[in-house]
């Protein structure tokens, strides 16, 4: 049995270059992303700033990274603006590795991650929004393949970063000795600062100077990740000199103009539809005037049921480490440290998986198989939640469930609305505010009420996610059945205006 029919193979073949620009740019995602909480403590010893300070720079990554999705689904949609867009992001996403190690000062540096969260929330965008259209109802299996390449680039910063990781203090003051910090306590603290941004809770146990010698050699993974990078505005640019999108080709003829619609497209999906070449702007008061109820109201919940489950992603990843550490788990520092990077391994395998099993099974299926899952998952780790054993384990099945939430949800709903585009903007952007609103939820629960109410957030917000998804799909059906209700009525119309004159004929 073949993993793909011919005819996904011939419509990868027919947009391979615009597929693999979209995938590299996720790639490029996905290494900004992953960088900043392994080098946070080297970062801290160069702008001489306190760990406090230092960490408010996850705040402005992750709040400019809201602001760029929401700036990208509000801009107007044609091909020589989404590539320009692109190619100017992962530009500026190099030269924001190449500056980093010049920034002295932590409010130059919040400005630098403040930028890159920007271009970040852009490529998010962007990137989902043109590879939808570009498939349509065989995106599926390209969105899962593209969001692999996040966990991709994930998985590639920290180790590009290790090696320069000061493994003891890395500012020497006049009085400093052997014994005032050592190598397990700053393990111990980076482990706990690996996740995605929250501030820890105890570290003012940290002797950590802010005046003396700047020992370390972070630098260095900073101008790497930027040269690892710049193949891949390099990818952009060429895609444009193919497409003729450059100014010096102006006047020459594109391909997409040359060449025939029904040349690079299939009957009901796939090609550069009319998305590429004419704008679209989602929130034109003339276009949504006539909406039925249920077309807002897919919006709001498919962008619910991800604002869900990437905060659930987010605050997971930013808590397990504290959560493992503390009682009645108590788990080594070393070994707890391990978790956060088996969680993100899982993910990029589990939507590495789920790109053949978009194409076996519809996306709803998928969606239900896989909430469904996080829910017993997050149950199984509220009855063994003494059990350090079964935490891997979890963490593990954990990543792998939900993994595919958020391509399978982008591909379901754009599925439901007919592929307009927006609401790929919408989903986009929730996404990005439950990733960083429910962090700081979890994290204010946590300091309440111990450790044990991490997992109960999980299960709740897991409950929420499922029972918004269920109504979803009671919402499709009537959305579904006022679509073939209008259409009968119009056809009715139609022929009965055609049928009219031949009444009065003699």
């Amino acid at each position: 049995m073949k993993l793909l029919d011919e005819r996904i193979w011939t419509l990868f073949k027919r947009n391979w270059q615009h597929t693999l620009t979209y995938w590299s740019v996720f790639f490029s995602f996905g290494l900004c992303i992953a960088f900043l909480g392994p080098t946070i403590l080297d970062l801290r010893c160069q702008t001489q700033s306190t760990l406090q300070q230092i960490t408010w720079v996850f705040f402005c990554q992750q709040f400019f990274l809201l602001l760029g999705s929401s700036l990208g689904g509000l801009c107007k949609k044609t091909l020589v603006f989404s590539l320009s867009a692109l190619c100017c992001c992962t530009l500026i996403i190099s030269l924001v590795f190449a500056i980093i190690p010049l920034c002295h000062h932590v409010i130059l540096l919040s400005v630098a991650m403040a930028i890159a969260g920007l271009a970040m929330g852009v490529i998010d965008t962007i990137a989902n929004l043109q590879l939808v259209k570009l498939y349509q109802k065989d995106s599926a299996v390209f969105l899962q393949a593209l969001h692999f390449f996040i966990g991709l680039g994930a998985l590639v910063s920290p180790l590009v970063a290790d090696p320069f990781l000061a493994e003891d203090c890395c500012v020497l003051s006049a009085n400093w000795t052997s014994n005032s910090s050592s190598s397990s306590d700053l393990g111990h603290l980076r482990s706990t600062l690996a996740g995605k941004g929250m501030l820890p809770h105890n570290i003012s146990q940290y002797p950590l100077h802010t005046e003396g010698v700047i020992v370390t050699r972070v630098s260095y993974a900073f101008w790497i990740m930027a040269f690892i990078n710049l193949p891949v505005p390099a990818a952009v640019f060429v895609l444009m000199y193919y497409e003729r999108l450059l100014p010096c080709f102006r006047s020459s003829p594109r391909l997409l103009d040359r060449d025939s619609l029904s040349s690079r497209n299939t009957t009901g999906s796939g090609g550069v539809n009319e998305g590429h070449v004419s704008e679209y702007w989602c929130f034109n008061p003339d276009k949504l005037r006539g909406r039925p109820p249920t077309f807002f109201i897919i919006h709001i919940l498919g962008g619910a049921i991800l604002f869900i489950t990437d905060g659930i992603i987010g605050s997971y990843a930013g808590f397990v480490y504290t959560y493992a550490v503390s009682p009645p788990v108590s788990m080594g520092h070393k070994a707890a440290g391990c978790l956060d990077s088996v969680f993100w391994a899982s993910i990029t395998a589990g939507r590495l998986a789920f790109i053949y099993l978009s194409y076996r099974y519809k996306a709803a299926r998928l969606l239900t198989v896989s909430l469904v899952g996080v829910i017993v998952v997050q149950c199984m780790l509220l009855l063994l939640y003494y059990s350090s054993v079964f935490l891997f384990f979890g963490t593990c099945v954990l990543g792998l469930c939900i993994s595919s939430v958020f391509p399978c949800m982008l591909a379901y709903t754009e599925d439901l609305l007919d592929y307009k585009g927006c609401a790929t903007t919408v989903l986009v952007t929730s996404a990005s505010t439950g990733e960083m609103l429910l962090q700081v939820l979890v994290g204010s629960v946590i300091n309440s009420q111990g450790s044990y109410a991490f997992l109960l957030c999980g299960m709740i917000s897991s409950l929420i996610g499922l029972c918004l998804f269920l109504l979803l799909l009671y919402i499709q059906r009537i959305h579904r059945n006022s679509q073939t209700e209008t259409h009968t009525a119009d056809s009715s119309k139609d022929h009965a205006m055609t049928e009219k004159p031949k009444s009065g004929d003699p």
